[in-house]
């Protein structure tokens, strides 16, 4: 009997040594397969401080062709993608009213310059009127002063009466002004002529000058490219009606292309124009440097224009897809690691730190610093060497250790 209670109480004793043991063992970890997680070592040295964004190429310099007057599309020449020079016509409009103007004013002229004859003819003959009246008068002047000499002369010899020298004096005199009166008129004729003139030439320059620009603007139905390059654009079909300002076309140069990048509007505050960058044509790399920035952000990015310096990989044209990396900053000495899936920069974090000896990892807490396209600096709560889970492990919030098998 005594030794049944003994065994019992023995029995007793080992079952809540038992239990109490069990209670303080750990919770088993949960399995994590290696292979799908991303594992990198934390390292010291320099780091490269990059800002990334997509975008495409973008011609530099884009001459758009407007419409300078109505017009209707008679003639389309060319496609876009074609090489074009200044003077390639691309296409040409017709409107028969401004056609009909050029004509007129063309009529006009010539009129203009046939009445310029028939004034000249008429002035010339006026004038040689007068020239013909002043030699008459001119040649009576010259009779009344022989014949007021030769009664001078007889007077003195008393052969004449006073009274007939005094009259062929006054004759004389009367002559004498009536030539230079004469003399006036034809000199006053000449500026006449030379005025009259001078307002009919007016009149035709006046006429040929607006001649001349409707004789333009009919050749400006004849559309050119204006420059040289490729032919970006042409959307109008023959038939299309046309305003003034309308835009024709776009012909821009495909040699001098710009990089037009996307960046996210938390990573703009660290961009500045004249930093360097890198843009992946994914044909090849080439060098730039921010040149532009825009002021405003739009569906969460703003936008940043890239100068390329370098030579532009083959297959480069407009609206090409890039890849560019501006270059921020570079830290010679820091420890940093690959960023993790929720690494935000200035950020207080929770990661998997990969037990030395074990095939477990447990959570630490990590103070993370600036960061970079690929890595980020580590400030504090892990040292150079550590290996770290960087994937997203957020189906084992509940768990502080996970085994990788």
């Amino acid at each position: 009997m005594i030794r049944r209670i003994v065994l019992g109480v023995v029995a007793a004793i080992a079952l809540g040594v038992a239990s109490v043991g069990l209670g303080q063992l750990k919770p088993a970890a949960p399995p994590v397969e290696r292979g799908s997680v991303l594992i990198d070592k934390v390292k010291r040295g320099p780091m490269l401080v990059e800002r990334r964004g997509l975008g495409t190429l973008v011609t530099e310099e884009v001459f758009w062709i407007p419409a300078i007057n109505d017009g209707r599309v008679e003639k389309v020449h060319l496609r876009p993608g074609v090489p074009v020079h200044k003077e390639t016509i691309l296409m040409e409009l017709s409107n028969p009213e401004l056609t009909l103007q050029m004509v007129d004013y063309e009529w006009q002229v010539k009129q203009a310059e046939a009445s310029l004859v028939e004034l000249k003819v008429r002035l010339e003959s006026q004038n040689l009127d007068l020239e013909a009246k002043r030699a008459q008068l001119q040649s009576e002047h010259t009779q009344a002063r022989l014949r007021f000499e030769r009664d001078e002369k007889l007077n003195q010899q008393g052969l004449t009466p006073d009274i007939t020298l005094k009259l062929s004096r006054a004759t004389a005199d009367e002559m004498e002004k009536r030539v230079g009166i004469e003399n006036k008129r034809i000199d006053i004729s000449g500026e006449s002529i030379e005025a009259q003139l001078a307002a009919q030439r007016v009149q035709i320059e006046k006429l040929k000058a607006a001649y001349a620009l409707k004789r333009d603007q009919v050749d400006q139905l004849k559309i050119r490219a204006g420059a040289d390059g490729v032919l970006q654009e042409l959307a109008l079909e023959v038939g299309q009606r046309v305003t003034p300002g309308t835009i024709l076309a776009k012909v821009a140069e495909p040699r001098r292309l710009k990089a037009v990048l996307k960046i996210a509007e938390t990573h703009a505050k660290d961009v500045l124009i004249g930093q360097t960058a890198t843009i992946d044509t994914r044909n090849g790399e080439v060098k730039g440097r921010v040149s532009r920035m825009d002021p405003a952000v739009q569906n969460g990015t703003v936008t940043v224009d890239v100068k390329l310096e370098g030579k532009l990989p083959d297959g480069a044209r407009p609206d090409l897809s890039v890849d560019g990396t501006i270059e921020i900053e570079r830290m010679n000495d820091v420890v940093y690691v690959q960023r993790p899936v929720f690494g935000q920069p200035n950020s207080l974090i929770t990661i998997f730190r990969l037990d030395a000896g074990t095939q477990e990892a447990s959570r630490v807490q990590v103070r993370l610093g600036r960061t970079s396209v690929n890595t980020i600096e580590v400030v504090e709560g892990l040292r150079v060497g550590d290996e770290v889970i960087l994937s997203d492990m957020s189906a084992f919030d509940a768990h502080n250790r996970v085994r990788l098998n």
